[in-house]
């Protein structure tokens, strides 16, 4: 799978209406074929910052994303609200989910 975390720093007037600004582009990138998941966190220190964790299938499918009309859209649409540009973190795991943090496993 590819695994993506980015860091987007939203301008501080905009940031509480992020998720909704961001709302349409994560709808239509989570209903992506090859899309595993597309979540979005906001820091606990900084509440300009939102951290977005996604996944896609496999490169194929990180390359049709980036294809998609939806992300051309948000390539438009969403850097005014940005107090920078975002940063990003890539890899290929070979996994298709999460993996259990077993160090902290919780026994029932």
């Amino acid at each position: 799978m590819i695994f993506i975390t980015a860091k987007f720093r939203i301008l501080p007037k905009h940031a509480d209406d992020w998720p909704a600004i961001a709302r349409d582009f994560t709808l239509a990138t989570r209903a992506e074929d090859g899309c595993l998941w597309f979540d979005w966190s906001r820091s606990v220190e900084d509440p300009t910052e939102y951290v977005l964790v996604e996944a896609f299938r496999d490169g194929e499918a990180g390359a049709a994303h980036l294809r998609s009309s939806h992300f051309e859209t948000a390539q438009r649409t969403l850097p005014p609200y940005l107090a920078e540009t975002p940063r990003i973190v890539n890899f290929e795991v070979p996994q298709d989910d999460w993996s259990e943090l077993g160090e902290l496993a919780v026994q029932r």
